[in-house]
């Protein structure tokens, strides 16, 4: 497949270095024809994005705060100005306390609970909206989430609650926006060794633990990610919307781990 993205533009927030999921959706974009930017928040990550925005042939970095909403009416002016439109938002941006990535989920403070779901799922809807009023033809919004949103994993605590959010807000923007012709879905890949991933305590447990465990006794790449983002981003997606896309190598479909494992 060559060019599926061909005369396509987009935004994709929350790349943090060349092991982010983000960029894995990115690259996979970029090699199909996309035209893309990038934001990023503050110097310090600016300038990691900076040269792999280069790399797929993006000038286009914007810094933006999630959570101000000035900030957020830059950006968007930004694009409007750069491209009049836009074909496709991947957002993978989430945010949590590292502190209270580890031990009992009840111990969840008000202040970290409420900053969790603003910028791990708020985000998204406030992002997707403002993306949408540059889609006049239609669109995609992406997001990235995981299963710890319905089924309790070890440590990820108030990021599950955080996770369960977005894939409600998931479905509900896709109602929202279908009469539009934009299309909202999520991936959710299995555990990852990114630098998000490495914040939940007992990350690596979990990684070899559904590697050994997954049907396929293998954990997502950023490759196969990244190629599943295209199938939804591109017009072989056209009616696939609202849906929680799994690139697990099936272990969201285990009750309990392999026979060996047991």
């Amino acid at each position: 497949m060559t060019g599926l993205m061909q005369g396509k533009r987009g935004l994709v927030m929350g790349v943090a270095n060349e092991r982010s999921i983000a960029w894995g959706i990115a690259q996979a974009l970029a090699a199909e024809g996309a035209e893309l930017a990038f934001s990023y928040q503050g110097e310090a990550f600016g300038k990691r994005v900076e040269p792999l925005a280069a790399s797929v042939g993006s000038d286009l970095l914007l810094d933006v705060d999630v959570s101000d909403d000035a900030s957020m009416d830059a950006a968007f002016a930004a694009l409007k100005d750069r491209w009049g439109s836009m074909d496709f938002l991947v957002h993978a941006i989430a945010f949590s306390d590292k502190a209270e990535l580890t031990g009992r989920f009840r111990d969840t403070s008000r202040a970290n609970f409420a900053h969790s779901l603003d910028i791990s799922c708020y985000s998204f809807i406030d992002a997707g909206r403002r993306a949408a009023e540059l889609m006049p033809n239609g669109g995609c919004l992406l997001t990235v989430t995981f299963q710890g949103s319905n089924k309790v994993t070890p440590f990820y605590n108030v990021m599950g609650v955080a996770k369960a959010a977005l894939e409600s807000a998931t479905r509900y923007l896709a109602n929202d926006l279908g009469p539009e012709g934009i299309r909202v879905n999520a991936i959710s890949p299995g555990p990852m060794k990114t630098l998000a991933g490495a914040a939940i305590g007992g990350a690596r447990k979990t990684y070899r633990h559904t590697e050994a465990n997954a049907p396929l006794r293998t954990n997502a790449t950023l490759g196969s990610v990244g190629g599943a983002a295209v199938f939804l981003a591109s017009d072989y997606g056209a009616h696939t919307t609202g849906e929680i896309v799994h690139v697990d190598g099936g272990y969201h479909i285990m009750g309990l781990p392999q026979v060996e494992n047991l």
